[in-house]
């Protein structure tokens, strides 16, 4: 398993061969559809988008800024949840990539698991460990669980996995272009879903990210040293909860870091579907292990990406009406 800061990968991308999609037979599904997060209702228009400060790293092509419209769709107010999820396994009987190659990323820090547990350390990256038994269920291995987590994003979820929700609940995952519309709320150019500034006037934190020195140390100064439940904070100007921070969001794009450059030579751009070929997807928002010292990621224009079937303790998503 190699490594990032912010998503470990559990495969290689493979650039150049087309973008695949899961199974038939690991999407079918059984029993009612029932998706039950708050919509918000975005009217869509005219956006520039990508980073206009300057923030970004180069690598994930996060520029140049280009105009780019969006048709009107309805969101999720926030990420899907334990308890959203737990409706889903217990309508399908669906086992998640974790679930069926048995291991998951867990960030060392949230490991509650033997040390028999751990199958992999990356040398580059020590504080994610490989560890058996991790899945949504369990996200920091087999010595945790979910029951006081009801109301926190799922987690542990690939690509494949939230893509094998959206089938049963009849939805999808937002494109690149409308998650990061609905995230600036509105705010032209804004470094985050409330502004530009990182904390409230009144000095408190406005989002889930990590506080003291990565990857040792965090003071959780933000009241949370993983996830935090998905409707703390406060919502954005069109009523998105925690669109930066807490976890990564999987996004329907594939990803490239040369498809702004594509989309900008192209004048205004309707509707954008992101790379056709590769195996990476976007993810976006960063997460609670986010920290300016390290990953800088935890902004409206910040994008990442990771093999459909990597899964880990920081990352989730939400969706959008089909």
């Amino acid at each position: 398993m190699s490594g990032g800061c912010c998503t470990p990968r559990r495969g290689d991308a493979q650039d150049g061969r087309p973008l695949q999609t899961l199974p038939p037979e690991r999407v079918r599904s059984a029993g009612p559809r029932a998706h039950s997060v708050e919509q918000v209702k975005v009217a869509g228009g005219i956006f520039a988008m990508g980073d206009s400060l300057g923030d970004g790293v180069p690598a994930d092509g996060e520029q140049p800024v280009h105009q780019v419209q969006v048709s009107p769709f309805e969101i999720d107010a926030t990420t899907v949840t334990n308890a959203d999820f737990t409706e889903f396994i217990e309508a399908t009987g669906y086992s998640t990539d974790a679930e069926r190659l048995g291991f998951s990323a867990v960030f060392h820090l949230a490991l509650a698991a033997d040390e028999g547990d751990i199958l992999g350390q990356p040398a580059q990256t020590p504080w994610w460990l490989g560890v058996r038994g991790a899945d949504w269920r369990h996200p920091g291995g087999p010595r945790s669980d979910i029951s006081s987590r009801a109301d926190h994003p799922v987690v542990h979820v690939s690509w494949n996995d939230a893509n094998a929700y959206c089938v049963w609940a009849g939805r999808r995952l937002p494109t690149e272009a409308e998650w990061e519309f609905a995230s600036r709320g509105g705010l032209s150019g804004a470094r985050y879903p409330w502004g530009d500034e990182l904390m409230a006037p009144d000095g408190t934190w406005q989002t889930n990210i990590w506080q003291g020195t990565f990857p040792t140390e965090n003071t959780s100064d933000d009241g949370f040293i993983t996830t935090a439940p998905v409707r703390t904070f406060r919502p954005n100007a069109y009523g998105l909860w925690q669109s930066v921070g807490n976890v990564w969001e999987w996004c329907e794009d594939g990803f490239s870091p040369s498809t702004y450059s594509k989309d900008a030579a192209l004048g205004l751009v309707k509707d954008p579907r992101g790379a056709a070929t590769g195996t990476l997807r976007v993810m976006r928002g960063g997460s609670y292990l986010c920290h300016d010292s390290y990953c800088n990621r935890y902004r409206n224009a910040a994008r990442t990406s990771n093999t459909p079937d990597s899964s880990m303790g920081n990352t989730g998503f939400r969706t959008v009406a089909a």
